[in-house]
């Protein structure tokens, strides 16, 4: 089966969105969407999202599944606003999406949080084939940079989210809350195995050196040319390397809103008497 492949770029969080779709039917699944959010304002607006729907709108597809590699960090998920315009659309994440929800109600104090993944139309369970319309994808669990890391197969591509990226850019950070490189390195090798022209899209390009955009690899690709976790390299060479370079890393500037805002499947938080929604921003450290 031969689907289209259409990406899109944000460049202000570095992230690759994607709409998958069957030519012959017009059924399509939406990959890791965008929902813009000015964190100085703290202002929402639907810029890249737009872009999507505008694509689906001139291709006349028939979305038929919202997806989520895993919780992003690093930006709000359009999948609440997505979910609006095409309602037939299943919403769906890796099934261990409960296990960050457990981490981060704690840590955010999210009352009204479910823990077992009910805000989601549908947890998938790893490699099982799940049919939105005529595409038909597979989910390998990929954790390390979350415990909820899912890689999603269609047909000859691979759309890894946050696992691996571009050859000359590596890894996922795996220093948040229950990541763990170990993980990652394992959840690699599991990418590796497969054939190597699978097609592999990132879920970020950070463009190192300056470079274009970039976001399309193969598994062959990888195993041959990754800077940070190659055939050749060991657990214990990429865990050492992965936990000593993210020691040194700053947290994503979004971290905080995207977090608390994408384990609830991109809701914004409960509305108060006033009709507003507030965010949560624990403070470490005392006066």
């Amino acid at each position: 089966m031969s689907y289209e492949i259409k990406d899109f770029f944000d460049p202000q969080t570095y992230t690759l969105t994607y709409v998958v779709s069957d030519p012959t039917t017009h059924d399509a699944v939406i990959i890791d969407s965008v929902l813009d959010y000015d964190p100085a304002a703290s202002k929402i607006s639907f810029e890249s999202a737009n872009q999507v729907i505008d694509y689906v709108k001139a291709k006349e597809l028939k979305v038929q599944g919202i997806l989520e590699t895993h919780a992003h960090a690093d930006h709000l998920s359009a999948a609440q606003y997505l979910k609006k315009k095409y309602p037939q659309a299943s919403l769906a994440i890796g099934k261990n999406i409960t296990k960050v929800q457990n981490v981060f109600k704690k840590v955010f104090g999210l009352e009204h949080l479910m823990l077992d993944g009910s805000q989601f139309d549908l947890l998938l369970d790893e490699n099982k084939t799940y049919e939105f319309g005529s595409v038909k994808l597979s989910a390998i669990f990929t954790p390390g940079h979350t415990p909820a890391c899912s890689s999603f197969l269609v047909g000859d591509a691979l759309f890894t989210g946050d696992a691996i990226f571009m050859p000359d850019y590596g890894t996922g950070r795996c220093d948040f809350p229950a990541g763990s490189a170990e993980d990652l390195y394992d959840s690699v090798q599991k990418i590796y195995a497969l054939d190597g022209k699978t097609k592999i899209y990132v879920g970020h390009d950070y463009q190192p050196g300056g470079r274009e955009v970039a976001f399309m690899t193969t598994v062959e690709e990888e195993r041959e040319k990754n800077i940070q976790l190659n055939k050749n390299t060991t657990k214990e060479q990429f865990v050492k390397f992965r936990n000593e370079r993210d020691a040194t890393l700053k947290a994503p500037k979004l971290l905080l809103p995207s977090v608390q805002v994408n384990i609830d499947a991109g809701r914004l938080p409960p509305k108060d008497e006033e009709g507003r929604s507030f965010l949560k921003i624990p403070v470490r450290g005392e006066i």
